[in-house]
């Protein structure tokens, strides 16, 4: 069996961020995707935007209360899980959410509180002034050391990535 979820969308509101009793943290985000399609009949362009609710747990609620804020892209992997509670007047109520297993922060460099060249981030105490824009997965992988090419390379000035 099957149950996962990838997402690409744009924080709607501020995450949040609560420390449960044994200190771990837990972040609820509500992410907007929006699909663009064309109408068959008017021939207009239209849009449809889902809302969803992501809960991330510990290292990612982490990145998400140090980096992400309401109007940041973010990439996240997970499952679909639906919870069951009585609201106050007794009726059963229902909620589907997505539970992240993995988060990545997009966009230009610009576009979140933080932003060097680096682009990569591993859970560490949180520093006083975060020197990278997070990118977080779990698990980390160490990345394999860089080799120094055996002749140089020459770089068109037109092929740059930006």
């Amino acid at each position: 069996m099957v149950n996962k979820v990838i997402l690409i969308g744009n924080v709607g509101v501020d995450p949040e961020v609560r420390a449960m009793e044994g200190g771990v943290k837990v972040a609820r985000v509500r992410l907007a995707t929006t699909e663009r399609y064309r109408d068959r009949q008017s021939g207009e362009n239209k849009e449809h935007t889902e809302w969803h609710t992501i809960t991330l747990w510990r290292g990612l609620a982490e990145v998400v209360d140090n980096y992400v804020r309401k109007g940041s892209q973010i990439y996240v992997e997970g499952r679909l899980r639906t919870r069951e509670w009585t609201d106050q007047q007794g009726n059963k109520r229902y909620t589907t959410e997505i539970l992240a297993d993995a988060m990545n922060l997009l966009g230009r460099r610009g576009d979140t509180p933080v932003s060097d060249n680096t682009g990569t981030y591993t859970a560490q105490p949180r520093p006083q002034q975060p020197a990278a824009q997070p990118q977080y997965q779990q698990p980390v992988q160490q990345q394999p050391a860089y080799q120094q090419p055996a002749a140089p390379v020459q770089e068109d000035p037109d092929d740059l990535p930006f």
